[in-house]
């Protein structure tokens, strides 16, 4: 194979029928790793909701237990991506996420928020770092795989296309980001994470990297320092250098799914999805609603089952 031959085949499937297929495409064999980080990215960008982030610490799951709180996510999503919507595993792994969410009372306009940045995060990546952008085809097929996602998860009012999705996070971010102390603790706890999965001489160094791939309305709302002219060029020289070179590489020929990946670590017998994930048990937890907008919580039905 070429190195373009796969984007061929994307190209002859059809975005919106074929949306799951042309995203475990994208996510699995053309970009495997850049998907893995800039979804990470995304996650961290919505800690600095304050309702999202503080509800993170209550739970204690990213402060106390961060490498299998991120494994969770990452495998659960994994799942989806694998198997499908229609398939035991992928549907197993929706009626996990939905299980975990329904003990919590998390607001409509959160979860489409969350959502809005698995779409928009990995594109604006790409854009930056990647060997190749997506094309038109490809984000109208990253848009409807999203869509089918937030469907099984209950979401109300979603997006439809990449540049709606886009215009609601942004709009989001800019009426929503502010500083918290709870959700630093969770900000801090999670580039603590991706630092120990580097040699003790290289954490604090791939601590810094991390942020320097940041930008500033983020940084601002946790009140990270702001990486300096130097540590920026670096970090983006690098990202970007590594893009150059993935692209005189041949495609890949099997796929490469996250469970693969060695950030992943607290399975290491195996796992199935339906033991991902917390079972949290009593009443739904309360999370901290904006000002003005406790009544119209109160009325959010719970997300959906999965089913």
């Amino acid at each position: 194979m070429r190195r373009y031959d796969r984007l061929k085949e994307i190209l002859r499937l059809d975005p919106e029928r074929d949306h799951h297929a042309i995203y475990q495409l994208i996510a699995t064999r053309e970009f495997p790793w850049d998907v893995t980080r800039a979804l990470e990215l995304a996650l961290f960008r919505t800690y600095a909701v304050p309702s999202i982030g503080a509800l993170l610490a209550r739970t204690a799951e990213l402060t106390e237990r961060s490498q299998k709180r991120y494994d969770d996510t990452a495998l659960l999503l994994d799942a989806v991506v694998e198997h499908g919507f229609d398939f035991v595993d992928g549907r197993t792994a929706i009626r996990r996420i939905n299980q975990m969410h329904r003990a919590y009372s998390i607001s409509n306009d959160d979860m489409r928020y969350v959502l809005c940045t698995f779409v928009v995060t990995p594109k604006r990546w790409l854009d930056a770092y990647g060997w190749r952008r997506l094309t038109d085809h490809e984000l109208r097929a990253v848009a409807a795989y999203y869509r089918t996602l937030g469907h099984h998860l209950g979401i109300r009012d979603m997006p439809r296309t990449y540049a709606d999705f886009e215009a609601y996070m942004d709009s989001y971010e800019a009426a929503h980001y502010a500083y918290d102390p709870a959700a630093r603790s969770v900000a801090d706890a999670t580039l603590d994470l991706m630092a120990s999965w580097y040699p003790r001489p290289l954490a604090p160094l791939a601590r810094r990297g991390s942020i320097a791939v940041m930008d500033d309305a983020l940084l601002h709302a946790f009140r990270l320092p702001v990486p300096g002219r130097t540590a920026r060029r670096l970090a983006h020289g690098a990202l970007r250098l590594r893009g150059r070179a993935v692209r005189l590489l041949p495609p890949r020929r099997a796929p490469h799914f996250a469970r693969q990946n060695p950030q992943i670590r607290s399975y290491p017998a195996g796992y199935r999805p339906s033991q991902l994930g917390t079972f949290p048990q009593g009443c739904p937890v309360p999370r901290a609603a904006h000002p003005g907008e406790a009544g119209a919580r109160a009325a959010d039905p719970a997300p959906g089952t999965g089913e």
